[in-house]
């Protein structure tokens, strides 16, 4: 008779790589997981300034919430997403400055310059929306599979978007390369699972306050599309982050943040 595997959702002192934590989503998230007492690794492609006063007002919260304890370790790396090398040298640094392997990766950083139409959208343009959108996901997850394997265990999430299914308001080049996002999601999570290793990802749109949705600036004929009437917060993405890698159950999943809006 087979024998059940345990349950192992406890996330307490699992090291989580999140990559483009400058800000917005990843910001968010990594905020999230600290409360939830990850060690964390983050990623930054120019912004070091931001990703320093993050870490610095985390180390703040956690001190007001739990005066006098200690402190997860966070980390801070800069990484060029579009380059393997600097991927690769990125994930060993975070390794051996933890002296232990990343049991969580959220592979948020990305690129979404909107251009609609297929006519106006330079071939060098979708090579490079493929580079940073669904090459570096690939690489990343190479780059730390081997350790969660080793140790059977393991959380991969994915930063897609509601363009994988066609929808939103950027162009084809974009929703390729989170439609491969998504299919790579759904084909990994069913070669991992016998590892312990659960893989899904997280299709927002019309997030506010991140490089992708001006806040400040949306017209009132785009807010009527979202049937809840407003936005998202990038704290909402990060509680289905959160959700997600407490959650060994799940995998294989897309989960839609899009206010209720159509996705087709």
């Amino acid at each position: 008779m087979a024998t059940m595997a345990a349950k192992q959702n406890d996330i307490k002192g699992k090291l989580a790589l999140i990559t483009g934590a400058s800000g917005g989503i990843g910001a968010a998230c990594a905020r999230k997981l600290l409360m939830s007492e990850c060690d964390l690794a983050l990623t930054y492609s120019s912004n070091q300034l931001a990703v320093e006063e993050l870490v610095a007002q985390l180390r703040k919260e956690c001190e007001a919430e739990r005066p006098g304890g200690d402190f997860r370790r966070i980390s801070v790396h800069k990484v060029d997403v579009s380059s393997a090398d600097d991927i690769l040298s990125m994930v060993a640094d975070v390794r051996k400055e933890h002296g232990k392997p990343i049991d969580i990766l959220f592979s948020n950083a990305g690129y979404g310059k909107r251009i609609v139409d297929i006519w106006d959208i330079p071939i060098e343009e979708y090579d490079k929306m493929q580079n940073i959108n669904s090459r570096a996901s690939f690489i990343l997850i190479k780059a730390v599979v081997d350790d969660m394997k080793a140790q059977k265990w393991g959380r991969i999430v994915l930063s897609s978007s509601i363009a994988a299914y066609g929808g939103g308001i950027n162009g084809c080049h974009y929703a390729a390369s989170k439609g491969a996002l998504t299919a790579m999601m759904k084909n990994l999570s069913s070669k991992l699972a016998p590892f312990g290793i659960t893989v899904n990802d997280i299709a927002p749109a019309m997030i506010g306050n991140t490089g992708m949705v001006n806040a400040e600036n949306i017209p009132d004929w785009l807010l009527e599309k979202i049937p809840v009437g407003r936005l998202g917060y990038p704290d909402e993405c990060a509680n289905m982050v959160d959700t997600i890698v407490k959650t060994g159950y799940m995998t294989g999943q897309s989960i839609l943040l899009t206010g209720g809006m159509d996705h087709k």
